[in-house]
Protein backbone atom coordinates (compact mmCIF):
# COMPACT_ATOMS: atom_id res chain seq x y z
CA UNK A 1 0.00 0.00 0.00
CA UNK A 2 2.98 2.39 1.03
CA UNK A 3 4.56 1.31 -2.45
CA UNK A 4 1.53 2.29 -4.21
CA UNK A 5 1.08 5.95 -2.40
CA UNK A 6 4.78 6.51 -3.21
CA UNK A 7 3.77 6.40 -6.86
CA UNK A 8 1.07 9.14 -6.68
CA UNK A 9 2.16 11.56 -9.17
CA UNK A 10 0.13 14.32 -6.57
CA UNK A 11 -3.65 14.69 -5.79
CA UNK A 12 -5.99 17.29 -8.07
CA UNK A 13 -8.76 18.61 -6.62
CA UNK A 14 -11.66 19.05 -8.67
CA UNK A 15 -14.04 21.70 -7.79
CA UNK A 16 -16.99 20.74 -9.68
CA UNK A 17 -20.56 21.32 -8.83
CA UNK A 18 -21.41 18.29 -11.45
CA UNK A 19 -21.34 15.17 -9.88
CA UNK A 20 -21.13 12.59 -12.91
CA UNK A 21 -18.65 14.70 -14.88
CA UNK A 22 -16.44 14.62 -11.72
CA UNK A 23 -16.65 11.31 -11.39
CA UNK A 24 -15.70 10.95 -15.02
CA UNK A 25 -12.93 13.24 -14.56
CA UNK A 26 -12.23 11.44 -11.44
CA UNK A 27 -11.40 7.90 -13.12
CA UNK A 28 -9.21 9.30 -15.58
CA UNK A 29 -7.01 11.05 -13.23
CA UNK A 30 -7.03 8.15 -10.97
CA UNK A 31 -6.06 6.08 -13.75
CA UNK A 32 -3.15 8.35 -15.05
CA UNK A 33 -1.99 7.90 -11.21
CA UNK A 34 -2.96 11.17 -9.47
CA UNK A 35 -4.84 10.83 -6.33
CA UNK A 36 -8.70 12.50 -6.40
CA UNK A 37 -10.13 14.82 -3.98
CA UNK A 38 -13.75 16.56 -5.25
CA UNK A 39 -15.44 19.74 -4.01
CA UNK A 40 -18.98 20.32 -5.76
CA UNK A 41 -19.13 24.48 -4.13
CA UNK A 42 -15.94 26.81 -3.58
CA UNK A 43 -16.47 27.32 0.19
CA UNK A 44 -15.32 23.27 0.10
CA UNK A 45 -12.89 23.38 -3.13
CA UNK A 46 -10.87 26.18 -0.12
CA UNK A 47 -10.92 24.02 2.46
CA UNK A 48 -10.06 20.75 0.95
CA UNK A 49 -7.50 23.12 -0.50
CA UNK A 50 -5.88 23.36 2.56
CA UNK A 51 -6.17 20.18 3.45
CA UNK A 52 -4.93 18.10 0.51
CA UNK A 53 -2.20 20.59 -0.48
CA UNK A 54 -2.78 19.27 -4.24
CA UNK A 55 -0.30 19.89 -6.87
CA UNK A 56 -3.19 21.38 -9.19
CA UNK A 57 -7.06 22.24 -9.33
CA UNK A 58 -9.17 21.92 -11.83
CA UNK A 59 -12.08 24.40 -11.47
CA UNK A 60 -15.23 24.46 -13.04
CA UNK A 61 -16.35 27.99 -14.45
CA UNK A 62 -18.94 28.89 -13.95
CA UNK A 63 -19.62 27.08 -10.18
CA UNK A 64 -22.50 27.60 -7.75
CA UNK A 65 -22.70 28.21 -4.92
CA UNK A 66 -21.67 31.30 -2.57
CA UNK A 67 -18.49 31.50 -3.82
CA UNK A 68 -18.32 31.18 -7.71
CA UNK A 69 -15.71 29.91 -9.48
CA UNK A 70 -13.62 33.61 -10.26
CA UNK A 71 -14.16 34.55 -6.56
CA UNK A 72 -12.54 30.94 -5.90
CA UNK A 73 -9.62 31.86 -7.86
CA UNK A 74 -9.34 34.90 -6.75
CA UNK A 75 -9.23 33.81 -3.14
CA UNK A 76 -6.36 30.51 -4.25
CA UNK A 77 -4.17 33.35 -6.22
CA UNK A 78 -4.46 35.86 -2.86
CA UNK A 79 -2.39 32.22 -1.28
CA UNK A 80 -0.72 31.11 -4.18
CA UNK A 81 1.12 32.03 -7.23
CA UNK A 82 0.79 30.27 -10.64
CA UNK A 83 3.67 28.20 -9.65
CA UNK A 84 2.56 27.07 -6.10
CA UNK A 85 -1.01 26.22 -6.97
CA UNK A 86 -1.92 25.57 -10.88
CA UNK A 87 -5.16 26.13 -11.60
CA UNK A 88 -6.89 25.07 -14.79
CA UNK A 89 -10.32 26.36 -15.84
CA UNK A 90 -13.15 24.64 -17.44
CA UNK A 91 -15.03 27.48 -19.24
CA UNK A 92 -18.22 27.75 -22.09
CA UNK A 93 -16.96 28.96 -25.28
CA UNK A 94 -19.26 31.86 -25.48
CA UNK A 95 -17.84 33.38 -22.41
CA UNK A 96 -15.17 35.59 -23.60
CA UNK A 97 -15.28 38.03 -21.25
CA UNK A 98 -14.79 34.85 -18.60
CA UNK A 99 -12.24 34.05 -20.29
CA UNK A 100 -10.71 37.12 -20.26
CA UNK A 101 -11.56 37.47 -16.37
CA UNK A 102 -10.03 34.14 -15.83
CA UNK A 103 -6.99 34.69 -17.53
CA UNK A 104 -6.53 38.21 -15.64
CA UNK A 105 -7.29 36.21 -12.69
CA UNK A 106 -4.47 33.90 -12.90
CA UNK A 107 -5.23 30.98 -14.23
CA UNK A 108 -2.79 28.79 -15.66
CA UNK A 109 -4.56 27.37 -18.45
CA UNK A 110 -8.63 27.58 -19.74
CA UNK A 111 -10.42 24.53 -21.49
CA UNK A 112 -13.34 24.94 -23.47
CA UNK A 113 -15.81 22.35 -22.41
CA UNK A 114 -17.83 22.19 -25.29
CA UNK A 115 -15.02 20.85 -27.48
CA UNK A 116 -12.92 18.75 -25.25
CA UNK A 117 -12.61 15.48 -24.48
CA UNK A 118 -11.00 14.07 -21.15
CA UNK A 119 -7.70 12.83 -22.70
CA UNK A 120 -7.34 16.05 -23.27
CA UNK A 121 -8.14 17.67 -20.02
CA UNK A 122 -5.31 15.46 -18.92
CA UNK A 123 -2.95 16.29 -21.45
CA UNK A 124 -3.19 19.94 -20.60
CA UNK A 125 -2.70 18.84 -16.52
CA UNK A 126 0.47 17.43 -17.50
CA UNK A 127 1.84 20.11 -19.84
CA UNK A 128 0.62 22.76 -17.19
CA UNK A 129 2.33 20.63 -14.53
CA UNK A 130 5.75 20.26 -16.83
CA UNK A 131 5.32 24.19 -17.15
CA UNK A 132 3.77 25.80 -13.91
CA UNK A 133 5.11 29.74 -14.40
CA UNK A 134 3.67 29.73 -17.98
CA UNK A 135 0.09 30.57 -19.05
CA UNK A 136 -1.88 28.99 -22.10
CA UNK A 137 -4.79 30.89 -22.93
CA UNK A 138 -6.98 29.03 -25.27
CA UNK A 139 -6.22 29.19 -29.22
CA UNK A 140 -10.14 30.38 -29.66
CA UNK A 141 -9.09 33.31 -27.39
CA UNK A 142 -5.67 34.35 -29.06
CA UNK A 143 -7.34 34.12 -32.53
CA UNK A 144 -10.66 36.20 -31.59
CA UNK A 145 -12.84 33.46 -32.99
CA UNK A 146 -15.15 32.95 -30.14
CA UNK A 147 -18.44 34.30 -30.19
CA UNK A 148 -19.16 37.36 -27.93
CA UNK A 149 -22.42 37.18 -25.71
CA UNK A 150 -25.52 38.31 -28.09
CA UNK A 151 -23.51 37.81 -31.49
CA UNK A 152 -25.14 35.81 -34.22
CA UNK A 153 -23.68 34.70 -37.65
CA UNK A 154 -23.02 37.62 -39.25
CA UNK A 155 -22.67 36.17 -42.52
CA UNK A 156 -26.20 35.14 -42.88
CA UNK A 157 -28.04 36.36 -45.56
CA UNK A 158 -30.59 38.60 -44.76
CA UNK A 159 -33.51 39.26 -46.70
CA UNK A 160 -33.99 42.16 -49.16
CA UNK A 161 -36.31 44.67 -49.20
CA UNK A 162 -38.84 43.95 -52.64
CA UNK A 163 -38.39 45.25 -55.44
CA UNK A 164 -42.09 47.38 -56.76
CA UNK A 165 -42.99 44.50 -59.23
CA UNK A 166 -42.30 42.15 -56.59
CA UNK A 167 -44.87 43.73 -54.81
CA UNK A 168 -47.54 44.68 -57.59
CA UNK A 169 -47.31 41.31 -59.11
CA UNK A 170 -49.06 39.25 -56.33
CA UNK A 171 -51.39 42.33 -55.88
CA UNK A 172 -52.36 42.28 -59.44
CA UNK A 173 -52.62 37.97 -59.33
CA UNK A 174 -54.85 38.51 -55.71
CA UNK A 175 -57.50 41.27 -57.52
CA UNK A 176 -58.09 38.74 -60.41
CA UNK A 177 -59.20 36.37 -58.10
CA UNK A 178 -61.26 38.73 -56.18
CA UNK A 179 -63.03 39.87 -59.78
CA UNK A 180 -63.81 35.70 -60.55
CA UNK A 181 -65.17 35.56 -57.35
CA UNK A 182 -68.05 38.33 -58.05
CA UNK A 183 -68.82 36.69 -60.86
CA UNK A 184 -71.69 34.59 -61.36
CA UNK A 185 -70.29 30.88 -60.09
CA UNK A 186 -71.73 29.42 -63.46
CA UNK A 187 -69.27 31.81 -65.38
CA UNK A 188 -66.41 31.61 -63.14
CA UNK A 189 -63.79 29.06 -64.82
CA UNK A 190 -62.58 26.70 -62.28
CA UNK A 191 -59.41 26.05 -64.50
CA UNK A 192 -57.87 29.38 -64.47
CA UNK A 193 -59.16 30.13 -60.78
CA UNK A 194 -57.15 27.15 -59.08
CA UNK A 195 -54.17 28.16 -61.62
CA UNK A 196 -54.09 31.86 -60.24
CA UNK A 197 -54.59 30.46 -56.63
CA UNK A 198 -51.59 28.56 -57.45
CA UNK A 199 -49.71 31.21 -59.22
CA UNK A 200 -50.81 33.93 -55.89
CA UNK A 201 -49.60 31.66 -53.13
CA UNK A 202 -46.15 31.12 -55.00
CA UNK A 203 -45.76 34.87 -55.08
CA UNK A 204 -46.82 35.26 -51.68
CA UNK A 205 -43.89 33.20 -50.82
CA UNK A 206 -47.03 30.35 -49.62
CA UNK A 207 -45.64 26.96 -48.55
CA UNK A 208 -49.16 24.80 -48.58
CA UNK A 209 -52.51 26.20 -49.40
CA UNK A 210 -55.52 24.74 -47.60
CA UNK A 211 -58.56 24.40 -49.24
CA UNK A 212 -61.15 23.82 -46.09
CA UNK A 213 -65.12 23.09 -46.59
CA UNK A 214 -67.43 25.00 -43.98
CA UNK A 215 -71.48 24.45 -44.00
CA UNK A 216 -72.24 27.69 -46.57
CA UNK A 217 -68.56 28.60 -47.85
CA UNK A 218 -65.03 27.32 -49.16
CA UNK A 219 -62.13 29.11 -47.15
CA UNK A 220 -58.76 29.33 -48.95
CA UNK A 221 -55.62 29.61 -46.34
CA UNK A 222 -52.30 30.32 -47.48
CA UNK A 223 -49.25 29.36 -45.20
CA UNK A 224 -46.72 31.98 -45.10
CA UNK A 225 -43.79 31.81 -42.82
CA UNK A 226 -44.87 29.03 -41.35
CA UNK A 227 -48.45 30.55 -40.35
CA UNK A 228 -52.12 30.05 -42.08
CA UNK A 229 -53.48 32.76 -43.26
CA UNK A 230 -57.26 33.38 -44.22
CA UNK A 231 -57.02 34.62 -47.97
CA UNK A 232 -59.87 33.83 -50.13
CA UNK A 233 -63.95 32.81 -49.21
CA UNK A 234 -65.05 30.87 -52.20
CA UNK A 235 -68.81 30.73 -52.56
CA UNK A 236 -69.66 27.34 -51.48
CA UNK A 237 -71.11 26.31 -54.87
CA UNK A 238 -67.17 26.16 -56.29
CA UNK A 239 -65.99 23.73 -53.72
CA UNK A 240 -66.95 20.27 -55.88
CA UNK A 241 -65.56 21.86 -59.04
CA UNK A 242 -62.10 23.04 -57.41
CA UNK A 243 -61.88 19.77 -56.04
CA UNK A 244 -62.34 17.73 -58.79
CA UNK A 245 -60.00 20.11 -61.26
CA UNK A 246 -57.25 19.21 -58.59
CA UNK A 247 -58.31 15.42 -58.69
CA UNK A 248 -57.93 15.77 -62.71
CA UNK A 249 -54.47 17.66 -62.20
CA UNK A 250 -52.96 14.72 -60.15
CA UNK A 251 -54.51 11.52 -61.68
CA UNK A 252 -56.99 10.96 -58.66
CA UNK A 253 -60.54 9.33 -58.96
CA UNK A 254 -62.29 11.77 -59.77
CA UNK A 255 -66.05 9.59 -58.47
CA UNK A 256 -64.46 8.80 -55.44
CA UNK A 257 -65.58 11.06 -52.32
CA UNK A 258 -65.29 8.68 -49.11
CA UNK A 259 -61.81 7.90 -49.45
CA UNK A 260 -58.44 9.66 -48.94
CA UNK A 261 -56.18 10.21 -51.89
CA UNK A 262 -52.68 11.37 -52.21
CA UNK A 263 -51.17 12.57 -56.16
CA UNK A 264 -49.21 15.04 -57.33
CA UNK A 265 -48.36 17.87 -60.63
CA UNK A 266 -46.65 20.75 -62.23
CA UNK A 267 -47.68 23.91 -62.26
CA UNK A 268 -46.46 26.45 -64.62
CA UNK A 269 -46.80 30.20 -64.07
CA UNK A 270 -45.73 33.16 -66.25
CA UNK A 271 -44.32 35.60 -64.18
CA UNK A 272 -41.60 35.42 -63.09
CA UNK A 273 -41.89 31.99 -65.46
CA UNK A 274 -41.39 29.04 -63.49
CA UNK A 275 -42.54 25.36 -63.27
CA UNK A 276 -42.93 23.01 -59.66
CA UNK A 277 -44.52 20.15 -58.09
CA UNK A 278 -47.53 20.91 -56.07
CA UNK A 279 -47.83 17.62 -54.02
CA UNK A 280 -52.01 17.07 -52.84
CA UNK A 281 -53.43 15.17 -50.51
CA UNK A 282 -57.18 15.34 -50.19
CA UNK A 283 -59.66 13.81 -47.32
CA UNK A 284 -63.21 13.48 -46.55
CA UNK A 285 -64.61 15.45 -43.86
CA UNK A 286 -68.14 16.52 -42.39
CA UNK A 287 -68.83 19.03 -45.17
CA UNK A 288 -67.15 17.50 -48.15
CA UNK A 289 -63.56 17.05 -49.35
CA UNK A 290 -60.95 18.92 -47.56
CA UNK A 291 -57.27 19.80 -49.84
CA UNK A 292 -54.38 20.39 -48.93
CA UNK A 293 -51.44 21.42 -51.36
CA UNK A 294 -47.91 21.40 -50.72
CA UNK A 295 -46.19 23.46 -53.31
CA UNK A 296 -42.58 22.25 -54.05
CA UNK A 297 -41.30 25.31 -55.31
CA UNK A 298 -37.62 25.31 -54.33
CA UNK A 299 -37.81 28.91 -53.03
CA UNK A 300 -34.96 28.33 -50.48
CA UNK A 301 -31.78 29.07 -51.36
CA UNK A 302 -29.07 26.16 -50.73
CA UNK A 303 -25.97 27.57 -50.43
CA UNK A 304 -23.41 26.95 -47.77
CA UNK A 305 -23.56 26.41 -43.43
CA UNK A 306 -22.92 30.22 -43.14
CA UNK A 307 -26.30 30.86 -44.86
CA UNK A 308 -27.54 29.47 -41.86
CA UNK A 309 -28.43 31.61 -38.52
CA UNK A 310 -25.77 29.26 -36.66
CA UNK A 311 -24.09 31.49 -34.11
CA UNK A 312 -20.16 30.65 -34.47
CA UNK A 313 -19.87 28.24 -31.33
CA UNK A 314 -22.46 26.39 -33.15
CA UNK A 315 -20.95 26.26 -36.69
CA UNK A 316 -17.41 25.56 -35.26
CA UNK A 317 -19.03 22.14 -33.97
CA UNK A 318 -20.95 21.41 -36.80
CA UNK A 319 -17.84 21.82 -38.80
CA UNK A 320 -15.91 19.52 -36.42
CA UNK A 321 -18.52 16.56 -37.18
CA UNK A 322 -18.26 17.57 -40.80
CA UNK A 323 -14.18 16.99 -41.05
CA UNK A 324 -14.81 13.61 -39.25
CA UNK A 325 -14.27 10.74 -41.47
CA UNK A 326 -17.29 8.61 -40.66
CA UNK A 327 -20.08 9.20 -38.18
CA UNK A 328 -23.96 10.79 -37.83
CA UNK A 329 -24.98 13.69 -38.18
CA UNK A 330 -28.80 14.26 -37.12
CA UNK A 331 -30.99 17.07 -37.55
CA UNK A 332 -33.91 17.18 -34.87
CA UNK A 333 -37.10 18.87 -34.60
CA UNK A 334 -41.12 18.60 -35.67
CA UNK A 335 -41.86 18.45 -38.97
CA UNK A 336 -41.35 21.71 -40.72
CA UNK A 337 -38.86 22.78 -38.55
CA UNK A 338 -36.13 23.07 -41.82
CA UNK A 339 -34.21 20.02 -40.76
CA UNK A 340 -33.83 18.59 -44.55
CA UNK A 341 -32.91 22.54 -45.33
CA UNK A 342 -29.78 22.47 -42.41
CA UNK A 343 -28.80 19.13 -44.04
CA UNK A 344 -29.03 19.90 -47.60
CA UNK A 345 -26.85 23.31 -46.67
CA UNK A 346 -24.38 21.16 -44.57
CA UNK A 347 -24.19 18.66 -47.93
CA UNK A 348 -23.11 21.42 -49.99
CA UNK A 349 -20.46 22.24 -48.12
CA UNK A 350 -19.11 19.09 -48.45
CA UNK A 351 -19.83 18.12 -52.11
CA UNK A 352 -16.50 17.94 -54.36
CA UNK A 353 -15.52 15.75 -57.09
CA UNK A 354 -13.50 13.39 -55.09
CA UNK A 355 -16.39 12.14 -53.18
CA UNK A 356 -19.63 9.91 -53.63
CA UNK A 357 -22.67 11.48 -51.81
CA UNK A 358 -26.10 9.76 -52.15
CA UNK A 359 -29.29 10.77 -50.60
CA UNK A 360 -32.36 9.19 -50.28
CA UNK A 361 -35.58 10.67 -49.66
CA UNK A 362 -39.19 11.35 -49.53
CA UNK A 363 -39.60 13.39 -50.98
CA UNK A 364 -36.93 15.24 -53.28
CA UNK A 365 -37.01 18.40 -51.87
CA UNK A 366 -33.97 20.07 -53.71
CA UNK A 367 -32.36 19.55 -56.38
CA UNK A 368 -28.38 19.27 -56.06
CA UNK A 369 -25.73 18.85 -58.82
CA UNK A 370 -23.49 16.17 -58.51
CA UNK A 371 -25.20 14.23 -55.93
CA UNK A 372 -27.36 10.83 -56.65
CA UNK A 373 -30.70 11.28 -55.14
CA UNK A 374 -33.27 8.88 -54.98
CA UNK A 375 -36.92 8.88 -54.51
CA UNK A 376 -38.40 6.76 -51.55
CA UNK A 377 -41.46 4.40 -53.82
CA UNK A 378 -43.91 2.47 -51.34
CA UNK A 379 -45.55 1.15 -54.14
CA UNK A 380 -42.21 -0.46 -55.55
CA UNK A 381 -41.10 -1.56 -52.25
CA UNK A 382 -38.23 1.14 -52.22
CA UNK A 383 -38.20 2.16 -48.60
CA UNK A 384 -36.06 4.03 -46.73
CA UNK A 385 -34.42 0.73 -45.10
CA UNK A 386 -34.05 -1.24 -48.38
CA UNK A 387 -32.78 1.72 -50.23
CA UNK A 388 -30.20 2.68 -47.54
CA UNK A 389 -28.82 -1.39 -48.10
CA UNK A 390 -28.81 -0.43 -51.43
CA UNK A 391 -27.33 2.86 -51.53
CA UNK A 392 -24.38 0.85 -49.30
CA UNK A 393 -23.16 -1.40 -52.44
CA UNK A 394 -23.02 1.72 -54.44
CA UNK A 395 -19.70 2.93 -53.33
CA UNK A 396 -20.19 6.02 -51.27
CA UNK A 397 -18.36 7.87 -49.12
CA UNK A 398 -21.70 10.53 -47.81
CA UNK A 399 -25.25 8.95 -47.32
CA UNK A 400 -28.60 11.41 -46.37
CA UNK A 401 -31.41 9.51 -45.39
CA UNK A 402 -34.24 11.58 -45.17
CA UNK A 403 -35.71 10.17 -42.05
CA UNK A 404 -34.79 7.37 -39.82
CA UNK A 405 -38.58 6.23 -39.23
CA UNK A 406 -38.00 3.09 -37.50
CA UNK A 407 -35.44 0.41 -35.86
CA UNK A 408 -35.05 -0.97 -39.05
CA UNK A 409 -34.01 2.07 -40.90
CA UNK A 410 -32.15 2.83 -37.36
CA UNK A 411 -30.00 0.18 -37.43
CA UNK A 412 -28.90 -0.12 -41.02
CA UNK A 413 -27.84 3.59 -40.71
CA UNK A 414 -25.58 3.19 -37.23
CA UNK A 415 -23.51 0.12 -38.79
CA UNK A 416 -23.72 1.91 -41.56
CA UNK A 417 -21.96 5.31 -39.78
CA UNK A 418 -19.84 2.77 -37.38
CA UNK A 419 -18.52 1.05 -41.33
CA UNK A 420 -16.74 4.39 -42.22
CA UNK A 421 -19.45 6.71 -43.72
CA UNK A 422 -20.54 9.84 -43.25
CA UNK A 423 -24.05 9.99 -42.88
CA UNK A 424 -26.78 12.87 -42.39
CA UNK A 425 -30.36 11.77 -40.95
CA UNK A 426 -33.45 13.60 -39.39
CA UNK A 427 -35.56 12.21 -36.68
CA UNK A 428 -38.42 13.87 -35.45
CA UNK A 429 -37.56 14.91 -31.21
CA UNK A 430 -38.54 18.14 -29.73
CA UNK A 431 -34.58 18.81 -28.65
CA UNK A 432 -30.98 17.93 -29.48
CA UNK A 433 -30.77 15.85 -26.37
CA UNK A 434 -34.31 13.73 -27.04
CA UNK A 435 -31.94 12.33 -30.05
CA UNK A 436 -29.48 10.05 -28.23
CA UNK A 437 -32.68 8.83 -26.01
CA UNK A 438 -34.91 7.91 -28.89
CA UNK A 439 -32.07 5.72 -30.76
CA UNK A 440 -32.03 3.87 -27.40
CA UNK A 441 -35.73 3.18 -28.11
CA UNK A 442 -35.35 2.10 -31.48
CA UNK A 443 -33.28 -0.83 -29.91
CA UNK A 444 -30.06 0.77 -30.91
CA UNK A 445 -27.48 -0.25 -28.50
CA UNK A 446 -25.82 2.31 -26.12
CA UNK A 447 -22.12 1.67 -27.56
CA UNK A 448 -23.27 2.02 -30.84
CA UNK A 449 -25.29 5.29 -30.28
CA UNK A 450 -21.74 6.47 -28.04
CA UNK A 451 -19.36 5.43 -30.84
CA UNK A 452 -21.84 6.84 -34.32
CA UNK A 453 -23.20 9.89 -33.55
CA UNK A 454 -20.89 12.81 -33.55
CA UNK A 455 -23.75 15.48 -33.19
CA UNK A 456 -27.32 16.40 -33.20
CA UNK A 457 -28.48 19.59 -34.12
CA UNK A 458 -32.00 20.93 -32.93
CA UNK A 459 -33.75 23.69 -34.45
CA UNK A 460 -36.92 25.45 -34.84
CA UNK A 461 -38.22 27.98 -37.71
CA UNK A 462 -39.04 31.36 -36.56
CA UNK A 463 -40.53 34.53 -38.58
CA UNK A 464 -37.92 37.20 -38.86
CA UNK A 465 -39.03 40.79 -38.45
CA UNK A 466 -39.15 42.85 -41.78
CA UNK A 467 -36.44 44.86 -42.11
CA UNK A 468 -38.15 47.77 -43.75
CA UNK A 469 -41.04 48.33 -40.75
CA UNK A 470 -39.45 47.17 -37.65
CA UNK A 471 -38.57 49.36 -34.91
CA UNK A 472 -36.93 48.84 -30.99
CA UNK A 473 -39.16 49.90 -27.92
CA UNK A 474 -38.82 49.38 -24.35
CA UNK A 475 -41.05 47.12 -22.39
CA UNK A 476 -43.46 48.05 -19.77
CA UNK A 477 -43.08 46.64 -16.23
CA UNK A 478 -46.22 44.10 -16.71
CA UNK A 479 -44.57 42.48 -20.27
CA UNK A 480 -41.40 42.30 -18.50
CA UNK A 481 -43.14 40.35 -15.53
CA UNK A 482 -44.91 38.42 -17.89
CA UNK A 483 -41.51 37.43 -19.65
CA UNK A 484 -40.13 37.00 -16.13
CA UNK A 485 -42.64 33.95 -15.84
CA UNK A 486 -41.71 32.43 -19.10
CA UNK A 487 -38.23 32.98 -19.45
CA UNK A 488 -35.22 31.65 -16.88
CA UNK A 489 -33.58 35.07 -15.23
CA UNK A 490 -30.42 34.30 -16.16
CA UNK A 491 -31.18 34.41 -20.56
CA UNK A 492 -33.41 37.40 -19.39
CA UNK A 493 -31.52 39.18 -17.70
CA UNK A 494 -32.21 42.87 -17.05
CA UNK A 495 -33.14 43.08 -21.22
CA UNK A 496 -36.07 45.38 -21.25
CA UNK A 497 -36.22 46.89 -24.85
CA UNK A 498 -36.48 44.71 -27.84
CA UNK A 499 -37.52 44.97 -31.67
CA UNK A 500 -41.37 44.70 -32.80
CA UNK A 501 -43.18 44.38 -36.66
CA UNK A 502 -45.45 48.04 -37.43
CA UNK A 503 -46.25 45.77 -40.83
CA UNK A 504 -45.49 47.62 -44.48
CA UNK A 505 -45.97 46.73 -48.16
CA UNK A 506 -43.10 44.64 -48.15
CA UNK A 507 -44.20 42.24 -45.57
CA UNK A 508 -47.75 42.33 -46.31
CA UNK A 509 -48.67 44.08 -42.94
CA UNK A 510 -47.47 41.34 -40.91
CA UNK A 511 -44.43 42.77 -39.77
CA UNK A 512 -42.22 39.31 -40.80
CA UNK A 513 -40.53 38.24 -44.01
CA UNK A 514 -39.10 35.52 -44.56
CA UNK A 515 -38.19 32.66 -41.77
CA UNK A 516 -34.46 31.71 -40.19
CA UNK A 517 -33.53 28.76 -37.52
CA UNK A 518 -32.89 28.77 -33.94
CA UNK A 519 -30.22 26.22 -32.84
CA UNK A 520 -29.12 24.19 -30.22
CA UNK A 521 -26.06 21.80 -31.33
CA UNK A 522 -25.55 18.94 -29.06
CA UNK A 523 -21.54 17.81 -29.41
CA UNK A 524 -20.48 14.29 -28.62
CA UNK A 525 -18.10 13.88 -26.11
CA UNK A 526 -16.88 11.39 -23.09
CA UNK A 527 -19.45 13.01 -20.82
CA UNK A 528 -22.22 12.70 -22.97
CA UNK A 529 -21.13 9.47 -23.88
CA UNK A 530 -20.59 7.84 -20.46
CA UNK A 531 -24.10 9.44 -19.98
CA UNK A 532 -25.46 7.55 -22.87
CA UNK A 533 -23.45 4.00 -21.95
CA UNK A 534 -25.77 3.99 -18.41
CA UNK A 535 -29.13 4.69 -20.61
CA UNK A 536 -29.59 8.61 -18.83
CA UNK A 537 -32.61 9.95 -19.88
CA UNK A 538 -33.25 12.93 -22.11
CA UNK A 539 -33.43 15.61 -19.44
CA UNK A 540 -29.98 14.60 -17.62
CA UNK A 541 -28.41 14.28 -21.02
CA UNK A 542 -29.64 18.00 -21.69
CA UNK A 543 -28.41 19.13 -18.07
CA UNK A 544 -24.74 17.56 -19.18
CA UNK A 545 -24.81 19.01 -22.72
CA UNK A 546 -25.27 22.86 -21.29
CA UNK A 547 -22.85 22.62 -18.43
CA UNK A 548 -20.68 21.41 -21.77
CA UNK A 549 -21.25 24.70 -23.29
CA UNK A 550 -24.83 24.14 -25.36
CA UNK A 551 -26.46 27.00 -26.06
CA UNK A 552 -30.05 25.81 -25.72
CA UNK A 553 -33.31 26.71 -28.25
CA UNK A 554 -34.61 29.21 -26.09
CA UNK A 555 -31.15 31.31 -25.47
CA UNK A 556 -30.28 31.03 -29.20
CA UNK A 557 -33.43 32.90 -29.82
CA UNK A 558 -33.18 35.24 -27.40
CA UNK A 559 -30.19 36.61 -28.72
CA UNK A 560 -31.47 36.77 -32.05
CA UNK A 561 -34.29 38.78 -30.33
CA UNK A 562 -32.25 40.77 -29.07
CA UNK A 563 -30.00 41.34 -32.05
CA UNK A 564 -33.66 42.64 -33.84
CA UNK A 565 -33.45 39.50 -36.27
CA UNK A 566 -37.14 38.34 -34.77
CA UNK A 567 -39.35 39.41 -31.44
CA UNK A 568 -39.26 37.81 -28.20
CA UNK A 569 -43.20 36.85 -29.14
CA UNK A 570 -41.97 34.49 -31.47
CA UNK A 571 -39.53 33.34 -30.06
CA UNK A 572 -42.08 32.23 -27.46
CA UNK A 573 -44.78 30.88 -29.81
CA UNK A 574 -42.20 28.57 -31.45
CA UNK A 575 -40.14 27.30 -28.55
CA UNK A 576 -43.28 26.58 -25.98
CA UNK A 577 -40.98 26.81 -22.87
Amino acid sequence: MEKELENLKGTILIVEDNLFMAELLSEKFMRAGFKVVGAPVGKEGLEKMDKENPVLILLDLPLAGEIDGFELLKQIRAKHDLKSMPVVALFNLDDVEGVKKCIELGANACLVKAFTETEEILARIQEVLNNKEKQFIPKEFVDKKAVVKGDIKLTMKMPQAQTKSAIEVPKRVKAKIEEMLTMPEADVSIINLVESMMEYAYLARSSDIHLEPFDDKFIVRLRVDGVLHDSFILPKGLQSGVITRIKVLTGMRTDEHQTAQDGRFKIKIKDPPRQFDVRASIVPTYYGENAVLRLLAEQTQISKLDDLAFGETDKIKIRRAIRMPFGMILATGPTGSGKTTTLYNILREINTREVSIITIEDPIEYSLEGVDQIQVNNRTGLTFADGLRSILRQDPNIIMVGEIRDEETASIAVNAALTGHKLLSTLHTNDAATTLPRLLDMGVEPFLVASTVNVAIGQRLVRMLCQTCKYKKEITEAEFQNLVENIPAAILGKNREFYFGKGCDDCGGSGYYDRMGIYEVLEMNDFIREAVMRRADAGEVKKIAIKNGMTTLLEDGFKKALNGLTTIQEILRVVHE
